[in-house]
């Protein structure tokens, strides 16, 4: 887990993280666990939280666990927002002025860049971990390689827990 190329507090809260992961009982527990720990080590997310697809719609995104001011947007269509954006393509999006992309649902006036991360398990995308942040361009490639690191142990987490 220890990459030379990144940070070492970010390596730390990776492998914390990990260990979360492995003593969360539910997959609800482990993203609280998650939003929790990386709002009170990463200043610069002012609002992390999971949204999921709804497994009786797949069109939608259900907000999740979350830490930050509350939103509106507690129920996303796929084809609306940076979040949809991150569904339909597959991938990670970084916005760095939310401001000037018109696909933004604007939660806060305080927001000024974001980042989405899909989360896939066996292949399909069940949902996202989304960052905002009150700093215009405040994620880095480490952000980005750290979250699609914890979109990876989320994936992971579902695949492994028992099918109910």
């Amino acid at each position: 887990m220890a990459n030379l190329n990144h940070s070492p507090e970010t390596t730390a809260l990776l492998e914390h993280l990990h260990h979360l992961a492995s003593t969360a009982s539910s997959l609800e527990e482990l993203q609280t666990n998650l939003v929790g720990a990386m709002a009170a080590k990463l200043p610069h997310y002012s609002w992390t939280g999971f949204y999921m697809l709804d497994p009786h719609d797949s069109d939608t995104l259900v907000l999740g666990p979350f830490v930050g001011d509350p939103t509106p947007h507690t129920r996303i269509p796929v084809d609306q927002g940076i979040c949809g954006a991150a569904v339909a393509t597959g991938e990670t999006v970084i916005v760095d002025d939310v401001n000037s992309d018109p696909r933004y649902l604007s939660c806060s006036i305080k927001t000024k860049s974001e980042i989405v991360v899909p989360i896939y398990v066996r292949g399909k995308i069940i949902g996202e971990i989304d960052i905002d942040s009150h700093q215009a361009a405040a994620f880095t490639g480490e952000d980005r390689w750290f979250l699609e690191e914890i979109a990876s142990l989320v994936g992971a987490f579902v695949e492994q827990s028992p099918a109910k």
